[in-house]
């Protein structure tokens, strides 16, 4: 069976006998008093990764945004957020929401729009949140948060970045021949931003395979998240068997992240010369995850007859009608896959397929 539904993009899975060894899984504790064996060395490393201050360790990213939204609600703010957000940064501004946090949308990736919404709330006098992803998944760009930034200081507020995609992918200093960036610092790096106003949330459970997440930022930001966090008291903190798997993962990126990544771009440009010699069309650009434009007559569901046939797993989004933010629909099936096309394993690809396009998922992996 061919497996093409992993988000391990540089292929990291670390296997015990890989991770350093641990007396115990964990303290019985939460880590507002105990924290975590090796949760602050490790914290340390991800804010000299993400060039901030300070970071601090989440079991998930769904807990960070929880804690965020609750912490909003006892402050004086406005939150504008990228209309095709990641869901899980959409549910903590839901809980914003509901307790009477004022919450817009602005376009996708659009900068004038964030521009219009700011001076629209400014007679409010609240200082805003603009949270936006740091590589959608969805149309594979990295959005213009040098000038997301730029608009947020003159307005006295904060950029809050899910990088849970980019993190471990991007990095500093693109070029043709490494064309996501060096060190694998994420999308602020990628854009060359740096700012005390700059806020990151990611997920280390893609690019660095380790199921934790970290919140990262200014010291005086991190210090008072801690201080204010719910799940720190109320949930249990991430397992010393993710920490370990987050040291493992920080290490394999300082010796040959740059090499990964590489290789990672290579197996993509591969994959996407493929499709265009078959005649078929993805968007994504370098992402590892890749969007199929089903062309006309061909039958969605029986392409999902063959995947099952050929026995290929994967995660899949057929749609019938996509609505564009302007509002016009487009009629023409469209196939999202949320899978990656790139790991160092068999499990490379993210699509389900038939025909040329299954033999070229073979060749693939």
């Amino acid at each position: 069976m061919a497996g093409f539904a992993s988000a391990l993009y540089l292929g990291l899975s670390h296997g015990s006998a890989e991770l350093r060894p641990w007396r115990r899984l964990t303290a019985g504790a939460p880590a507002a008093i105990v924290p975590p064996a090796g949760s602050r060395p490790v914290a340390r490393q991800l804010a000299a990764l993400l060039g901030t201050e300070a970071a601090t360790l989440g079991v998930s990213t769904l807990h960070l945004f929880w804690d965020l939204g609750g912490q909003l609600r006892r402050r004086p703010v406005c939150i504008l957020a990228d209309e095709h957000l990641y869901p899980v940064g959409r549910w903590g501004i839901e809980r914003a929401a509901a307790a009477g946090v004022p919450a817009a949308a602005f376009r996708h990736h659009d900068p004038e729009s964030l521009r219009r919404r700011l001076e629209a709330q400014a007679s409010r006098r609240l200082p805003p949140l603009v949270i936006t992803d740091g590589l959608c998944p969805d149309c594979g760009r990295v959005p213009p948060l040098d000038r997301y930034l730029e608009l947020v200081e003159e307005h006295g507020g904060r950029l809050l970045v899910d990088d849970s995609q980019a993190l471990g992918l991007l990095g500093r200093n693109p070029q043709p021949g490494r064309p996501y960036g060096t060190g694998g610092g994420g999308s602020p790096a990628f854009r060359g931003i740096s700012s005390p106003r700059l806020l990151l949330l990611s997920s280390l459970a893609k690019g660095f395979g380790a199921p934790l997440a970290v919140l990262a930022g200014s010291a005086a930001a991190v210090r008072s998240f801690d201080q204010e966090s719910e799940t720190l008291i109320y949930s249990s903190p991430p397992s010393v068997a993710s920490i370990r798997a987050a040291e493992a993962a920080l290490s394999i990126n300082r010796e040959r992240g740059d090499r990964l990544r590489a290789r990672l771009a290579e197996r993509v440009v591969r994959f996407r010369t493929g499709l265009k010699k078959i005649g078929w069309i993805a968007s994504g650009g370098l992402s590892p995850v890749q969007n199929l434009e089903i062309p006309a007559g061909v039958d969605p569901l029986d392409l999902d007859r063959q995947r099952v046939r050929h026995k290929i797993t994967v995660p899949v989004l057929i749609e019938s009608t996509s609505v564009r933010p302007n509002g016009s629909g487009d009629l023409s099936p469209g196939l999202r896959s949320p899978g990656p096309v790139g790991r160092t394993e068999p499990d490379v690809l993210g699509l389900p397929c038939s025909g040329e396009l299954v033999q070229l998922f073979c060749d693939e992996s």
